[in-house]
């Protein structure tokens, strides 16, 4: 008998480019077609066809609080109630703005866009912009979402001709990009040298988390901040995902380096569709009305992306991630043991930062390069059988795993008896 998630998928198909909006949706390389979601509720959601499954997907990561906070959902109510979209200025996304700049203490000021893509894009545009030079230095594991510049992959070697990673991007766009390895100096500063006073940017996620969780030291990316410096280029920090997920002014405050440009998003929003590029006022008073560098949105800081970022970050205090955190820690504990009594999961690493995970098999690797060539085909058979115990993992292996305050200690012991039946 079909189930109804697939008689979706197959009405979606016909009316939708692979019946999904988002390529990773589509569940492609698994052994099933995709679960269509019904609802969800702190930390699972029940599908169209009846099933419950505890979530650690999270909308990929902006639900730090869960499905359907009280706090959150209260106040988007009564925002509601107001009005959803007023292409004017209004006193949400100022309140967002004084809130985020009175807390984050290297931030000038803020400006808000529609997704983590779009302020990427700003934050290229206003780096070259803003030094006058072209050329943008990207790293091989780092996703920037897809924008033309930053969806290129490196060519053979260090010298090697950068070609775009996708159809539909220019050759001269793919020029402008440097890719380079990451945890590797000695490129860096090479490409400096080979392209002096050209480089006007380098961007890196300070902890790469959408290609696996490729942890990065301390050490190397002060490293980065030096010789930026050095030769007058900006720095940018893409905290989309690690932003208000491993402390509320991510890694650039975990490790008190303070890039020229961050951009933000997922949790910023509350789970409702946002992005951010924030930094040095000289480098923002540069886009306009102010500045030469132009960005618009009709839809950039809806009021209600406003408010339910904001709600969502009064919440974020230093005992709500030494919660979160202890939480993680304790359903990460359950997955190891069990991984240890697999057999075919006794290689299995769980890497961790904070409140995000992701399963690998062998040594935890560093660069895109040292990842296993049979990761998918290892995470197919473990996603499926999480699947069985009611256990939902993003439908992909290179994808991270994302823990919220609603994954609560009842919650750590339904998955215990889920995988000890």
């Amino acid at each position: 008998m079909e189930h109804l998630s697939d008689e979706l998928f197959k009405k979606s198909k016909v009316y939708v480019p692979g019946g999904v909006h988002s390529p990773v949706r589509s569940f492609k390389g698994l052994f099933r077609d995709p679960i269509f979601v019904k609802s969800a509720q702190g930390a699972k959601f029940i599908s169209e066809d009846g099933n419950e499954y505890i979530d650690f997907c999270m909308s990929f990561g902006p639900l730090i609080l869960g499905h359907q906070n009280e706090a959150v959902k209260q106040e988007l109510s009564t925002a509601l109630s107001r009005g959803w979209s007023y292409g004017a200025c209004e006193r949400y996304s100022l309140e967002l703005a004084e809130y985020l700049v009175s807390k984050i203490t290297f931030i000038d000021q803020i400006r808000f866009v529609n997704s983590g893509t779009e302020a990427v894009m700003t934050a290229i545009r206003l780096a070259r912009g803003y030094t006058g030079k072209n050329k943008i230095v990207k790293f091989d594991g780092c996703y920037h979402g897809h924008v033309d510049s930053m969806l290129i992959k490196a060519g053979s070697g260090l010298a090697g001709t950068p070609e775009a990673s996708s159809k539909g991007i220019p050759p001269g766009v793919a020029q402008d990009t440097i890719v380079l390895d990451l945890n590797n100096l000695s490129q860096v500063e090479k490409v400096f040298e080979d392209y002096k006073d050209q480089i006007a940017a380098v961007i890196i996620e300070p902890l790469p988390a959408n290609n696996g969780l490729l942890k990065q030291s301390q050490e190397y990316l002060t490293a980065l901040r030096q010789i930026t410096e050095k030769h007058h280029a900006l720095l940018i920090f893409d905290e989309v995902i690690s932003g208000f997920r491993v402390s509320f002014g991510g890694m650039a405050e975990k490790f008190n380096i303070i890039p020229d440009l961050l951009t933000y998003g997922k949790i910023i929003g509350g789970g409702l569709p946002v992005g951010a590029v924030a930094g040095r006022k000289e480098i923002m008073n540069e886009l306009a009305p102010l500045g030469p560098i132009y960005q618009a949105g009709t839809l950039s800081a809806n009021p209600l992306a406003m408010v339910g970022g904001l709600a969502t970050l009064k919440q974020l205090t230093p005992h709500f991630y030494e919660k979160l955190n202890h939480n993680t820690q304790v359903i990460l504990g359950h997955f190891s043991e069990y991984f240890s009594q697999q057999e075919q999961f006794k290689d299995i690493s769980i890497i961790s930062e904070q409140s995000l995970f992701w399963f690998v098999p062998g040594t935890p690797p560093q660069r895109a390069a040292d990842i296993p060539a049979s990761l998918n085909v290892r995470f197919n058979i473990l996603f499926e059988q999480f699947l069985k115990k009611g256990i939902y993992l993003a439908p992909n292996g290179y994808e991270v795993g994302f823990v919220s305050l609603a994954h609560d200690e009842k919650v750590a012991e339904e998955i215990k008896n889920s995988l000890w039946p």
